[in-house]
């Protein structure tokens, strides 16, 4: 059986390819951005493409050659620079089911989520659900599962959101009023598609994949912090308002490219809970989800999980501060053109071509320190802080060396900026 995996290097679909693989079918995964999946998983038939552009059928046609089922865990959090939740979780899939049905697919496995309906309140939920009402009026053979919160040993999304929480020091950080959750690893969903393709759960039904118990988020935490073997800590609840404030801050960075997890969206289906039946899937002889503790035991516990959380809450901070460090610094420079050019000219510089170099090296730092704000813009801008330092750094030991000795010590101060931007390039990637 060929499998046609959309989102196949994702927290859900890398998973599910790994397990359709290891039980010996031939899988064919479609991204965005695959380069490095195809590095990592050669075995994989990739194809790179953008979901949301896919917005007929006949331009799905291609993908669907020899393809005998497809498995959909393709998504979008909310709109932003990078993403139409509309055209990926509903428009796209409306022309994939029109398509599937044209090549002769024989079975197709929906990735939803539990609270996925058409009159949601997120469009994160109302978008699923109308494509799998979509899914369950057409020909296909379809299932839907509707899993919980995934609890996964990558770190993408709400689990990076989790790991960072688990991992904050001395306190717990949660915020109050929100719903009990119920969990699900990302283990048992892809072995729950694996069963779904292989005929041994009934099909054109949709099951909640969730397990028994649910809790609060506060409870999440506390659990994956013991996991990781961290001391309890005290909890320290927001209130919601302060909760819409802060999560309102990763709309803005959403807007700018990025992909936090901590945005209004989240919040809401936090606000919402996620609760489903465990029931039907258990009726339909579907193994039951482990429950949140024995999911976390087995995910990996090691220095490489603390580092992550601990440096996941000060990846934005690191940006921030680099940014307003360049930004500030060339702001405060072409304020006082003059004044910075006297550090130049009293040392034989003439005094145009001081108040030139002044001026670039002031707009310099403003593009600098905007472009590592902007996610397309960020790399390029880490180097060139780091390009620029260096720059400064010969300058100014050719044409006044004697600043090395300033008490106020203006270039030591900007080895430490050059090393937090090192750091930033470190901990650049989202996945």
């Amino acid at each position: 059986m060929r499998v046609l995996v959309l989102g196949a290097y994702g927290l859900i679909g890398a998973a599910i390819a790994d397990r359709l693989l290891a039980a010996g079918l031939s899988v064919a995964g479609l991204g965005r951005s695959v380069e490095a999946a195809r590095r990592a998983r050669p075995e994989i038939d990739w194809f790179s493409a953008d979901v949301a552009t896919l917005l007929r059928p006949a331009d799905w046609t291609p993908f669907l050659e020899n393809v005998d089922a497809v498995v959909n865990a393709a998504g979008a959090l909310q709109d932003s620079a990078r993403d139409n939740v509309t055209a990926v979780q509903r428009d796209a899939m409306l022309a994939l089911y029109a398509a599937s049905e044209a090549a002769g697919v024989r079975r197709f496995v929906q990735i939803s989520a539990v609270g996925a309906r058409a009159d949601a309140k997120t469009m994160l939920m109302r978008t699923k659900g109308e494509a799998d009402a979509a899914l369950s009026a057409s020909r296909l053979d379809w299932t839907i599962l509707r899993p919980g919160l995934v609890i996964s040993p990558a770190a993408y999304g709400g689990t990076a959101l989790l790991r960072g929480l688990a991992g904050f020091p001395l306190v717990t950080p949660t915020i109050s009023g929100g719903a009990p959750i119920q969990t699900v690893g990302v283990e048992d969903v892809s072995d729950a598609v694996r069963a779904v393709l292989m005929g041994e759960i009934p099909s054109r039904r949709s099951y909640d994949l969730v397990e028994d118990e649910a809790r609060g988020l506060d409870e999440v935490v506390a659990a994956w912090r013991a996991s990781l073997g961290r001391p309890p800590a005290r909890r320290m609840s927001a209130s919601l308002a302060l909760g819409r404030a802060l999560f309102r801050m990763g709309d803005v960075a959403g807007n700018l490219g990025w992909r936090p997890p901590m945005r209004s969206a989240a919040l809401k289906e936090i606000e919402a809970g996620v609760l489903g039946d465990p029931g039907p899937w258990r009726a339909a002889g579907g193994r039951p989800m482990r429950p949140l503790v024995a999911t976390l035991r087995r995910l990996p516990s090691t220095v490489q999980e603390r580092w992550f959380g601990r440096l996941f809450l000060l990846k934005p901070a690191i940006v921030v501060t680099l940014a307003l460090f360049w930004i500030l610094s060339g702001a405060i420079g072409l304020a006082q053109i003059d004044r910075a050019a006297e550090v130049l000219t009293s040392r034989g510089m003439a005094a145009g071509l001081a108040s030139m170099f002044v001026a670039a090296g002031g707009l310099v730092d403003l593009a600098l320190g905007l472009g590592a704000l902007h996610r397309r813009t960020h790399v390029a801008a880490l180097w060139g802080m780091i390009a620029t330092t260096v720059a400064y750094l010969v300058g100014a030991t050719l044409f006044a060396p004697d600043l090395w000795l300033d008490p106020l010590g203006p270039l030591v101060k900007t080895v430490p900026a050059a090393m937090l931007a090192l750091v930033a390039l470190a901990i650049e990637e989202e996945r």
